[in-house]
């Protein structure tokens, strides 16, 4: 092999882009269910992202909101909608599968979706070889809805080794807290720095949290800002583009991963662009 066709060859493989299924494929299925997880696994993503919050009694379950959202979800009359403030057992009497997001008028009903436990997620590892990406929902300002971020990381990390899945596993968080306990406890889990402003300095905040992966809101994504992040040696995971018209200016700016709620149709699109 020549050298110009070595270097060629390596530019292929450098360009290729992941795809993180956003709260499995938000766009098809309800979000954070089995289900969706289901899908996205067989559309073919090569990570799920998902969002984690603890009950009552320290169980782990996949939710983006620290609250039951009335949008999507539907309880008993009177219930507790905090999460923190449910036991499992109380959590398993919301529907979140009978009610379509109005937000994805193509997302199917599932009537009698339950939250499922990320313990039932990570059981779902045996079914390939794609990774998971796991956000902890946890807010400094609010104490309330989750365990001290040492426990959280803990809880975490006991679920992780259970699943021996610590090479297929990420975590992600705006709060850093989460992130520097889980260095502690275990250095080898990879970290993940989400990030959301404008002005946020992406190696500084990574340096910060101690992560290797910076995700930034898509749309703060540029090649200059990518160039840098990656001669830092950090990988670049933007969340959350859904159309082409948001995909294109991303894979021009040359990022390591897209997340997004339409996974299948983000798969499609980089297959033609031969990014897949």
């Amino acid at each position: 092999m020549t050298l110009s066709l070595l270097l060629s060859c390596t530019l292929m493989l450098a360009a290729k882009i992941e795809v993180h299924g956003h709260r499995g494929a938000r766009a098809a299925m309800p979000e954070n269910s089995l289900p969706a997880f289901e899908y996205a696994i067989g559309v073919g993503v090569d990570v799920l992202e998902l969002d984690v919050a603890v009950t009552k009694d320290d169980v782990l379950v996949v939710s983006h909101d620290p609250e039951m959202n009335p949008s999507h979800c539907v309880g008993p009359a009177g219930a507790p909608r905090l999460i923190r403030e449910m036991t499992f057992a109380q959590l398993q009497a919301w529907d979140c599968g009978a009610k379509q997001n109005p937000d994805f008028p193509k997302q199917k009903t599932i009537p009698g979706t339950r939250v499922p436990t990320l313990d039932a997620v990570f059981a779902l590892a045996k079914r390939g070889n794609f990774h998971f990406n796991v956000e902890t929902k946890i807010f400094p300002h609010r104490p309330s809805v989750a365990p001290e971020p040492e426990r959280f990381a803990e809880l975490m990390l006991a679920m992780i080794r259970k699943h021996k899945l610590e090479q297929r596993v990420i975590v992600q968080s705006f709060d850093f807290r989460t992130l520097k306990a889980m260095r502690r406890l275990a250095p080898e889990i990879r970290l993940s720095a989400l990030l959301a402003f404008p002005l946020q300095d992406w190696v500084a905040s990574a340096r910060e949290a101690g992560a290797t992966i910076v995700s930034p809101h898509f749309k703060l994504v540029t090649p200059e800002k990518v160039k840098v992040a990656h001669e830092a040696g950090l990988q670049v995971v933007p969340w959350t583009a859904n159309t082409v018209a948001e995909w294109e200016p991303l894979v021009a700016a040359g990022p390591d991963a897209i997340i997004s709620d339409d996974p299948a149709a983000l798969i499609e699109y980089l297959k033609l662009k031969k990014l897949k």
